[in-house]
This record gives structure tokens, C-alpha cells and sequence, in this order.
């Protein structure tokens, strides 16, 4: 039986299922709203939600997509049975946990997050090359135009909640000086030839060029897509010396699975970040990489 921990609406989690159906695979889709109850039947360990159940030693295989298995812990009334049975839970969801994490997986439910200070610490380590980049809490000193500051997180929404709308944080060039925010992360600006976006899967890689740099809306940042003249993919094949620099780092993360992205300039690759549970039908619909299907091979 295969597990997958995934959000409801989550597009390429459904592109998977698709090929888990037409393999004939068993599978448990769990969704992000999802509380799990640990119960013993016959002996044997037992999670039961409103939507789902299965025995713990029934699960082969376990996709951690987005979020990750949560539990619904008993209260009591008794202050002192209330705490120790608290830790009691604390150590059955622990050892749920890492029995799972035990089994054939794609990433780890802790590991779904990754600081990206970290990785870029880890990418020089790895041997690839990162532009230069620092934190501030103003732009003094600033290189204007040629300085670009992005989030320290991954990739966060902004969320109106009176407008009951969102917004993605984009990489931005800076232009002007300004004092007095927030501690921030800041890079050196690289003339790009294109962005590379790469997805990684159990020591392999596919990769696809980004040619953003043609567009004005894209140059900076190619999430700022241009639904009127989409940027132009393309299948790429990163050096070997690249892609073991790329495993290497992935292992030492402790990563099985994900999307990095590189820009390309001149003969060097300088590597971005990664992305743990990054989109990747885009890249593969546009390379004809059937990644949903290699993913559904995997954990079958």
C-alpha cells in the first residue's frame, strides 16, 4: 500500500494517482485537513481519520508531496493523567513517524521544509558555485541594479485576508536605497544566457532551460509569468560533473526528491536553491519526461 501526503487540490499529486490507477497500485491519498487517531487492533497498530484507515504495517512505500501526517491527540480531565498521556501520544506519533520514514519514501515529513541558507551553505560545500550573497537590514552600500534581494523562506504567500486574496513574493532588482527593515536576503545580480529548472529523483536528473531573459516581465524572475508570449522550454542536459555535484548535495540534505533551479551564464552554472516538493508537470509536460509516472515506478 502506498501512502501519499499531499494538499487536496494539488495538481501534479493527481497527475501520479493517474499512473498509480493504470499500474493498478493501492494507494491512500491523505489530505492536509486530515487528523489521524493511533489505535491497536489485533495487536497491530492502527490509523483511522474521517476519511482514511490502514494499518501501519500495511504502507510499502510513502510519498511525503505537501504537509504531512497529523495526529488527534485524547484530552482528559485529570490535569497529571492529561500530561502523562500526552507524552505517551508524543512517543506512539513518534514512532508512527519513523517507521514510516522507514520504509521506501520520497523525502521525509521533516524534511519537506529546508532552509535555504543552509542548502546554499551546503552548494559551496558540494563544489557548485553560488553567487555572492548576504543578509541586511538596510542598502547601504548597495550596488543599485546590480543587487536583487528574494525571501530568506522558500516560496511564501502573502495572504489579504479582507480581500480574501494572496500574492507570491517575487525576486526583485533594487533601485533605490532604503533603511530600517527587516533583517533580508540579498545576491549579486547574473547576466543570465537562461534559468535551468531541474528535478531530481533517487540520484537523476531532467532538466529544462528557461529562456527568461527575453522578456521583461521574466528577466528578473520567470515566475512572473507571461500567459501572452510564454517563455520558450526546452530540454537540457546539465554536465555530469554538475549532476554529481547535485547528488551529492541532495544526500547531504538528506533529499531524495526535488526542483532546483541554476542560471546559466556564460560556462557557468550557479546553482539557486531547491525546492523539496517544487511543481513538476510543467517541466515535464513541456520535455515529455512523464516525471508523474517515474514517481508512480518509484513508489510502486
Amino acid at each position: 500500500m502506498i501512502l501519499i501526503l499531499s494538499n487536496n487540490k494539488e495538481a501534479d499529486t493527481k497527475s501520479v494517482i493517474r499512473w498509480l490507477l493504470k499500474l493498478n497500485k493501492k494507494f491512500i491519498r491523505v489530505h492536509e485537513n486530515e487528523y489521524f487517531e493511533i489505535k491497536i487492533y489485533d495487536r497491530k497498530i492502527f490509523l483511522q481519520s474521517t476519511r482514511n484507515s490502514f494499518f501501519l504495517n500495511e504502507i510499502s512505500s510513502i510519498w511525503y508531496r505537501r504537509g504531512g501526517l497529523k495526529f488527534k491527540r485524547l484530552t482528559y480531565m485529570n490535569e497529571s493523567v492529561h500530561l502523562h498521556m500526552n507524552e505517551t501520544q508524543h512517543w506512539l506519533e513518534d514512532y508512527v513517524l519513523k517507521t514510516l520514514d522507514s520504509k521506501k519514501h520520497i523525502n521525509k515529513q521533516l524534511n519537506s521544509q529546508v532552509n535555504k541558507l543552509i542548502v546554499l551553505e551546503k552548494a559551496k560545500e558540494a563544489g557548485l558555485q553560488v553567487p555572492p550573497y548576504y543578509l541586511s537590514e538596510n542598502t547601504d552600500g548597495m550596488q543599485l541594479g546590480k543587487t536583487i534581494v528574494k525571501p530568506i523562506t522558500g516560496n511564501p504567500n502573502l495572504v489579504n485576508i479582507k480581500e480574501n486574496s494572496d500574492g507570491v513574493m517575487y525576486t526583485a532588482v533594487i533601485t533605490e536605497y532604503e533603511e530600517n527593515f527587516f533583517i533580508s536576503f540579498f545576491q549579486k545580480k547574473i547576466k543570465k544566457d537562461f534559468e535551468i529548472r531541474t528535478f531530481y529523483l533517487n540520484g537523476k536528473c531532467w532538466s529544462m532551460s528557461i529562456f527568461s531573459q527575453n522578456d521583461k516581465q521574466t528577466e528578473v524572475d520567470y515566475r512572473k509569468y507571461n500567459d501572452k508570449k510564454p517563455n520558450r522550454n526546452v530540454p537540457y542536459n546539465l554536465p555530469p560533473i554538475i549532476e554529481k555535484k547535485i547528488d551529492h548535495l541532495m544526500k547531504s540534505m538528506d533529499l531524495n526528491c526535488g526542483s532546483i533551479d541554476f542560471i546559466k551564464s556564460g560556462r557557468r552554472y550557479y546553482f539557486l536553491e531547491i525546492n523539496p516538493v517544487g511543481q513538476f508537470m510543467h517541466l515535464s509536460n513541456c520535455c515529455n519526461y512523464f516525471l508523474d509516472k517515474k514517481i508512480a515506478e518509484f513508489l510502486s
